[in-house]
């Protein structure tokens, strides 16, 4: 194969040197004797080395195989001045294709999402401290406290998302636990459920913290509505991948990172 290659190098520019030489050399030949067809002569010679020069690089194969790998836009033959698609576009379709050819292979190597490599980035520390909470424990438990309407139809929201995951994950500020969930939302690695967690434990302990019993004493004829806070697959996956959920792991991999040394300010 190798050898097939470094013929197709060779004669390429073998090819390539010789319809240099006599084409370049007629149209100079004809631009001395007429000065004033120079620029023109100038302009083909320029073009025609472009052209030779793709050919002894095979960039013209390359483009074929890209123009198959793009399928038109109208389900018609053609460039992408005449389907109405943009370079940029062209350029994107491209990138789908490829990925949806790497999706046929029948072994394609198991890689991480290519979205955790920026997500890691958008995590604040205390975030990465919940979803390892919510990876090693589960789903958490939340409450919603909402008062019945004068009338009787219908409740108004008198606090919601009540839940216990900052003491639970030992956040260093906790205020910002809403805030952090909503960012972990934002990134579809968790999700806020209309439905309870299988342990009425965990409410029993979630309704005594004083959070949850000042909303409750706030508004008349109060009650709490029992939620849940859970991982997304997507969520779940990442965790997997990307955080070390046991202790002497995450133990192990902190020692290997090097941290800067701080250096002696210079003497005057």
């Amino acid at each position: 194969m190798l050898a097939r290659a470094a013929a197709g190098v060779w004669w390429r520019a073998a090819r390539w040197g010789m319809g240099v030489s006599a084409r370049a050399s007629a149209r100079v030949a004809r631009a001395a004797a007429e000065p004033v067809l120079a620029i023109e002569v100038v302009g083909e010679v320029s073009e025609q080395l472009r052209t030779y020069a793709r050919d002894l690089l095979g960039i013209t194969e390359l483009d074929a195989q890209v123009r198959q790998l793009m399928p038109p836009a109208n389900g018609a033959g053609g460039d992408s001045s005449r389907n109405g698609s943009s370079p940029e576009q062209a350029a994107l379709r491209v990138q789908g294709a490829l990925l949806l050819r790497a999706a046929a292979e029948v072994d394609p190597e198991n890689h991480a999402h290519p979205a955790y490599a920026r997500i890691l980035t958008e995590l604040a520390p205390d975030e990465a401290r919940i979803l390892r909470l919510m990876a090693t424990d589960g789903p958490q438990p939340s409450v919603d406290v909402r008062a019945a309407n004068l009338i009787g139809i219908g409740t108004d929201l008198v606090a919601g998302g009540l839940n216990m995951i900052g003491a639970q994950a030992g956040v260093a500020d906790r205020e910002r636990v809403p805030a952090y969930l909503n960012n972990l939302e934002r990134l579809g690695l968790i999700w806020f459920s209309r439905e309870p967690i299988p342990d009425p434990i965990a409410y029993q302990v979630l309704e005594a913290q004083p959070e949850v019993m000042d909303a409750l004493k706030s508004a008349t004829r109060a009650k709490t509505m029992q939620r849940s806070i859970n991982l997304t697959p997507f969520g779940e996956d990442f965790c997997r991948v990307c955080l070390p959920l046991d202790t002497e792991e995450m133990e192990d991999l902190s020692e290997t990172v090097e941290e800067p040394s701080e250096e002696a300010p210079a003497k005057p």
